[in-house]
């Protein structure tokens, strides 16, 4: 059930989710699960995770025990997951949308997101960055087009809800809506204001594709003040004029040029 006082965007097939969600990326060791209750305490109802943030069991732990506490219903809560590079063979897709879905303890994601377009070759299942005796990532040679095949099925079999894809660039965007039978719903990218993507957002919107925007805030570094943005002049008046703290004015700003951001916190 949607919260009518809260925004949310709609799918080109029709589903809906909250235009802000919770990022929980390097969030680990209990941090992780304790932020996605404040978080669905706090009203949110859109949390992004992935194979490879390695805490999927956290958040599925923390959504559950709301489940259990009655403060949500699963129908309420928006989850999205993604692909691992090192599962693109075919073969490999529909194991590791089981795997996430058994790190969750939950029947179905809401949206799985193939991770990048590369692929890597499979070492085992925790060997996420595979590499070479010189140390460099070994690469395989798996078709991102292959790899999505095998997603569509996943959509056909209730194991996901929704498809879509993160880091995807104009060209590989355009490849794959040329050779798809279901059509991504979303794009994942990083997006700030030192780094806009503003040409591929409004690709993205000529696909009728919503553009998630990871690292909102860049990577913070209050002691070197940076992302510059953050310490500037012109923000900072905004902030003022409105009530608001500088992170706040940039998320509005990202939401504006038509991006979810998904901004990193494991405090209240």
């Amino acid at each position: 059930m949607v919260n009518p006082d809260v925004p949310y965007v709609t799918h080109n097939n029709g589903s809906k989710m909250q235009t802000i969600g919770l990022g929980t990326y390097t969030s680990l060791g209990g941090d992780c699960e304790r932020a996605v209750r404040d978080a669905i305490d706090a009203g949110y109802r859109h949390i992004d995770t992935a194979y490879f943030y390695e805490n999927e069991h956290e958040v599925g732990k923390a959504v559950k025990d709301k489940i259990a506490e009655g403060v949500i219903k699963r129908e309420d809560i928006f989850i999205v997951s993604k692909l691992w590079c090192h599962f693109h063979e075919p073969e490999r897709v529909e194991y590791a949308c089981r795997k996430t879905l058994a790190n969750f303890g939950l029947d179905f994601i809401d949206l799985y997101l193939m991770h990048w377009p590369y692929s890597y070759i499979h070492r085992g299942d925790d060997v996420l960055m595979p590499t070479n005796a010189k140390g460099e990532v070994e690469l395989s040679d798996v078709d991102y087009l292959d790899t999505w095949r095998e997603m569509e099925k996943l959509q056909e079999k209730g194991l996901v809800k929704n498809i879509g894809v993160s880091n995807f660039n104009s060209e590989q965007l355009a490849r794959l809506m040329a050779n798809c039978k279901i059509k991504p719903i979303h794009n994942q990218i990083e997006c700030h204001p030192a780094l806009n993507q503003k040409p591929l957002i409004e690709l993205c919107k000529k696909y009728d594709i919503v553009v998630t925007a990871y690292c909102p805030l860049g990577r913070p570094d209050p002691a070197k003040k940076l992302p510059v943005y953050l310490f500037d002049g012109k923000v900072k008046e905004i902030g003022d004029k409105y009530n608001k703290t500088p992170a706040q004015v940039v998320l509005r700003y990202l939401i504006e040029i038509g991006t979810v951001p998904i901004p990193k916190s494991v405090n209240k």
